[in-house]
Parts: C-alpha cells; sequence; structure tokens
C-alpha cells in the first residue's frame, strides 16, 4: 500500500508543478500591472517595485496553491482511471479509502501553510507594503525641483538652485515669516532624509538669519535639522490577532479573514470532489471533466462571497457543514455504490 500512495502522489506531483508555476507567472504579471498603477501618483524604479512585489509575493501563493491542489489532484486521478489504472486498483480490492486517505496528509499539509500565510505572514508584509507607499506618497508631496518660483515645505518657502544627480540640492534658501519675526537659512547642501517615518530637510554649510522689530541675529551651522514637516503617517504593527481585530477597517479585515480562512480549508474540503469528479467522468467515458472542476472553484469562492455579507463569523461552519454534506452525497452515489 505504502508503494501504491507514493505511486499516486508522484503522479500529482508532476501535476503539480507543472500547473502551479504558469498560474504563478499569470497572478505576478495580474499583480505587477496592478502595482504599476501606483507610478501615476509615486515615482518607484526597479528595485522599489521589486520590494513591492515582494510585499505581495504571500498573497499570490495563497490564491494559486489552493486551486492548484485541487486541479492537479482531480487531473492525477483522471490520467489514472483514463488508463485503467484505478479500475484495476478496485479489481484487486483497493478501496476508494485509501486514495482519499493518500491525499489527505498533502491537503492538510497544505492547508496549515495557507493558514499560517494569511494569519500571520500577510499582515506583516501588508503593513510594510502600506508605509511603504506612505513614505513614498510623502516625498511625492514634496515634489521638490529647481525653479524660481520655489517649492513649499510645511511652513517654509523653499528655494532650490541646482538638483544634483544624487538626489541632494545645492544653493538652497529657505524663509520663513511669522507675524513678530522674519527667519531665512541659506544652505550650499541640503537633503531629504526620512526618520521613523518623519520627512525632514537636513542643511549643510549655510547660515541663519532672524530679523525682527527688536534686533537682528545670524548664526553659522555645519548641519540644521528642519524637523516635523511632513508626517507620512505609518501604521503601527504588534501582533497577527491584534491586526485582524484591530478597529481599522474592521468591516473589510472581518471579511478578509472569513473568506481566507474558508480558502484554507479549500484542499480539505473539497477531497471528496477529487474522487467524484476524477473517477466518475471515465467511468461515464465523458470529456466534461475540466467543466466540473471549473463549476467546482466558482460554485465554492460564489459561496463564501455570497454567505459572507448574510452570516458574518457564522459563514464559515455554514459553508463547511453545507460543503462537506453535498460533496459526500456525491461521493456515496457515484463512488461508494459503484466500488
Amino acid at each position: 500500500m505504502t508503494r501504491l500512495k507514493k505511486y499516486i502522489l508522484n503522479n500529482f506531483s508532476s501535476l503539480f508543478m507543472s500547473m502551479f508555476l504558469p498560474l504563478f507567472v499569470i497572478a505576478s504579471v495580474i499583480f505587477l500591472i496592478k502595482l504599476s498603477t501606483y507610478t501615476a501618483v509615486v515615482q518607484l524604479n526597479v528595485l522599489e517595485m521589486g520590494k513591492l512585489y515582494l510585499f505581495v509575493l504571500p498573497e499570490i501563493i495563497f490564491y494559486t496553491l489552493p486551486v492548484t491542489f485541487f486541479v492537479a489532484a482531480t487531473l492525477s486521478l483522471f490520467k489514472l482511471s483514463n488508463d485503467n489504472e484505478i479500475i484495476v486498483l478496485f479489481a484487486l480490492g483497493v478501496k476508494p479509502r485509501l486514495i482519499m486517505q493518500t491525499f489527505l496528509k498533502p491537503a492538510l499539509i497544505l492547508t496549515l501553510l495557507l493558514v499560517f500565510d494569511f494569519l500571520i505572514v500577510s499582515p506583516h508584509t501588508a503593513v510594510l507594503s502600506k508605509n511603504f507607499l506612505s513614505y513614498k506618497r510623502g516625498e511625492a508631496k514634496l515634489n521638490l525641483a529647481a525653479s524660481e518660483f520655489g517649492n513649499s515645505f510645511g511652513d517654509w518657502l523653499l528655494f532650490i538652485g541646482a538638483k544634483n544627480d544624487d538626489g541632494t540640492f545645492a544653493k538652497v534658501v529657505l524663509f520663513n515669516k511669522e507675524k513678530r519675526q522674519e527667519i531665512l537659512l541659506t544652505a550650499d547642501k541640503a537633503k531629504v532624509i526620512n526618520d521613523s517615518g518623519i520627512l525632514r530637510l537636513e542643511l549643510l554649510d549655510g547660515k541663519g538669519y532672524n530679523y525682527s522689530t527688536e534686533k537682528f541675529s545670524q548664526i553659522n551651522f555645519k548641519t540644521m535639522l528642519i524637523n516635523n514637516t511632513l508626517k507620512t503617517g505609518l501604521t503601527s504593527y504588534t501582533q497577527p490577532l491584534k491586526y485582524w481585530f484591530s478597529k481599522e477597517n474592521a468591516q473589510g479585515k472581518r471579511y478578509v479573514l472569513i473568506r481566507n480562512s474558508l480558502i484554507s480549508l479549500f484542499p480539505l474540503l473539497t477531497l471528496f470532489l477529487v474522487i467524484v469528479i476524477g473517477i466518475k467522468e471515465v467511468r461515464h467515458q465523458k470529456s466534461n471533466v475540466y467543466l466540473y472542476i471549473l463549476l467546482t472553484v466558482v460554485s465554492y469562492y460564489g459561496i463564501i462571497t455570497a454567505l459572507n455579507k448574510m452570516f458574518h463569523y457564522y459563514t464559515i461552519p455554514v459553508v463547511i457543514f453545507l460543503w462537506l454534506v453535498i460533496s459526500y452525497i456525491l461521493y456515496k452515489r457515484y463512488i461508494i455504490k459503484k466500488f
């Protein structure tokens, strides 16, 4: 029996890899197209686009693995049935229960991996992605450039003589006018830095002038920071459970938590249908296996979407119960009674 299980899993694994890679590439292209829309708001180079892709990589894996498992498992049985190998096994006394047990272990491992992915990894990468984009939007708001009309930098009016190739600025002048005094700062060089989510302007080798009706003062400085000008509003992250049950966007997170929980269970909940579709179709000499695979995936995701808004967290037990009952009825009718 061990050799038989190994033989079935070898057929499954070869199909799994051949299907996962194309689906992974297609999903990656879709997400990259989505990420490219951010370039309309912020400026991103190739390395920054690669960083954003790494942030969405757990999400890509999460959505491709369950479907790949179901399709590969079904088609591996379809291939064995089409070659009459499954019929021979049943004739030798092998029960459908053995095939179920063969796919149970990889389905359980995949489910645990998916739960860890969306419950632990995804919150971390989502916060990193959000903070990164927030920082880039903060930089975009500066939009500092050499101009005779000047730039707005918080409460300061900023004039830049030239912009260097390394992103720094030369011949910088800042002016701030208050009710009782005026402040003028000049610097040979300046650059924008990020300090814990706060964008600051660092001035190097300059002078400062303070003028009021009472006095006039001047200072020389090597380094000066213009602080607290533009905050990027970074999101703090502590623990996954606090992320999922925080009040921020609570309704959206609840919907995603319910949906992803059921998607994680998809490999386990579809084991009955894997055997029904993979064996029944060849038994009746039909070629609708791909249609039934598509209908299964669409039906499962459709039920999740339809019931999520109605039952909220009760959607999870309701979907599990309904899906297992329907799947077992089909399994008993088309497999148990005949084999």
